[in-house]
């Protein structure tokens, strides 16, 4: 399905490159390719486009073969670059990815997209500090349209140092903004559980997995909430996914061994 998905799209987007024919009106817009289609910057759209939705597909090799044609037609498109640091970082090319992130924010520094993804980069390669910045500048821009992605993404990074407080008050603003926005709601929920504020612990985790698939965190969360609370039957309704669901899980094992906290 996804990959039938995909071809469909491609024949779509192919087919806007067509000549127009000589009746049409070449001031008609039709919302989805801006300027001439020969022109070198829509080109250069085009294929990274194309490259976005090969790397979503998981085809990283064609997806770098998109983004070569995208930089043959013009080296200054910035999201080319950003694209080239999305499939470098998941390929695990870390000197690559960085250096195209960077030379995508040197053309275009205020990219919402661009600002957030190299944070994100930078706090998967254990530079957690130095992402929250980046973070900060996509939400800056006016016409990010979604600024609580980032919020939880600082969250998160912010987190993973310890600093408690301050990922309280990005988790907070991320769901001011989007108020089911999945990774606020866990990891708010295990802030408030340490807290000793089961109530609103138990209230989120629940939101949380209504909204996405419960993952082992969530369910190992969801447990613990209700073993403090004296609910058993609940407990044991979440003990019985965790280990139908998740098994070899990390969750499981600390179940299996007692390790509640």
């Amino acid at each position: 399905m996804r990959f039938t998905l995909l071809r469909m799209v491609l024949l779509l987007l192919l087919a806007g490159c067509a000549s127009p024919s000589q009746d049409s009106d070449p001031t008609h817009d039709t919302g989805t390719i801006i300027g001439e289609v020969g022109d070198p910057r829509n080109r250069a759209k085009l294929h990274t486009e194309l490259a976005a939705l090969y790397y979503s597909a998981g085809n990283m090799g064609v997806a770098l073969e998109e983004l070569r044609a995208a930089t043959a037609a013009d080296s200054g498109y910035a999201p080319t670059h950003g694209m080239f640091g999305l499939v470098y970082m998941q390929l695990r090319e870390n000197e690559r990815a960085e250096a195209s992130f960077e030379r995508a924010l040197r053309l275009s520094p205020n990219d919402a997209d661009i600002n957030h993804n190299y944070g994100w980069f930078l706090c998967q390669t254990g530079r957690e500090p130095a992402s929250i910045k980046y973070f900060l500048q996509a939400i800056r821009n006016p016409l990010y349209p979604t600024p609580w992605r980032s919020y939880s993404a600082a969250g998160s990074c912010t987190l993973r140092v310890h600093q408690v407080k301050e990922a309280e008050a990005f988790f907070e603003r991320a769901l001011k903004l989007d108020p089911d926005e999945p990774a606020s709601l866990l990891h708010l929920g295990q802030i408030r559980y340490r807290q000793g504020r089961v109530g609103e612990a138990r209230k989120l985790v629940t939101q949380h997995n209504k909204i996405v698939t419960p993952s082992a965190e969530s369910l190992w969360l969801a447990l613990r909430i209700e073993r403090r609370l004296g609910e058993r039957l609940a407990e044991q309704g979440f003990a019985n996914q965790l280990r139908r669901r998740y098994p070899q899980s990390p969750e499981y094992q600390a179940l299996l061994k007692g390790q509640y906290d």
